[in-house]
């Protein structure tokens, strides 16, 4: 289960698919796109439906995200070592732009290096 850090609405997704080369053996790290289904989401009320803010994902809608935490380390360039305590991932929508508008909390900042500047901008926290 990874939990969500932005405001597309979904709060925990679990992850069926890596999308990526397969040279690690199936395991996701930072940067690595993903599809994820969505198993909690807010709850949508009719006045929300029509605000400007609506609710964009529901329970069960498969989507693509980027992991921006990861619970197992992960190894920089200098030699160091990160590692966070909790996996989170970021939504995308079909033209690998995120889907929400703001993030919540700290990403890591291997994103830059895989092309992901725009989620890396929008954090408020990098480490």
């Amino acid at each position: 289960m990874i939990g969500l850090k932005n405001n597309s609405g979904a709060l925990v997704v679990e992850c069926v698919n890596i999308l990526k080369n397969k040279v690690n053996n199936g395991w996701g790290s930072v940067g690595d796109e993903i599809v994820v289904v969505v198993q909690r989401a807010r709850p949508i009320s009719a006045a929300t439906q029509a605000s400007v803010n609506a609710v964009k994902v529901r329970r069960g809608d498969v989507r693509r995200a980027v992991i921006v935490r990861t619970r197992k380390q992960v190894r920089r360039p200098d030699g160091s070592y990160i590692r966070f305590d909790d996996n989170a991932a970021v939504l995308l929508n079909n033209k690998k732009e995120m889907l929400g508008t703001r993030i919540g909390g700290i990403v890591s900042a291997d994103l830059r290096l895989k092309g992901w500047g725009k989620i890396v901008s929008l954090a408020p926290r990098v480490v």
